[in-house]
């Protein structure tokens, strides 16, 4: 994938983190994105093998979209920074 982020993509991630701040869980997913960033890759082809069983669950608008940019370290790098900007302010 592509290192550079759009900012279609930016604002994606930007609502993500805005989801995650909502639901108080900021501490939790920083630590869990800096844990699991080496295996961000294996992570993100995970979330493509079970998607035709989430889907069966939920929409998977964005659960795609989120498996794809979870593929590269920038994007993990930019959720984690968002976090920690927005849960500043909230």
């Amino acid at each position: 994938m592509n290192q550079n982020l759009t900012i279609d993509d930016k604002n994606f991630l930007t609502k993500i983190a805005k989801k995650i701040i909502e639901l108080k869980l900021v501490t939790p997913a920083i630590f869990f994105l800096e844990m699991a960033k080496p295996l961000n890759f294996i992570g993100s082809q995970t979330m493509v093998f079970f998607g035709p069983i989430v889907s069966a669950f939920v929409k998977t608008d964005g659960y795609y979209r989120a498996a794809e940019l979870f593929e590269s370290n920038v994007s993990v790098e930019f959720l984690i920074s968002e976090l920690e900007r927005l849960g500043k302010n909230g």
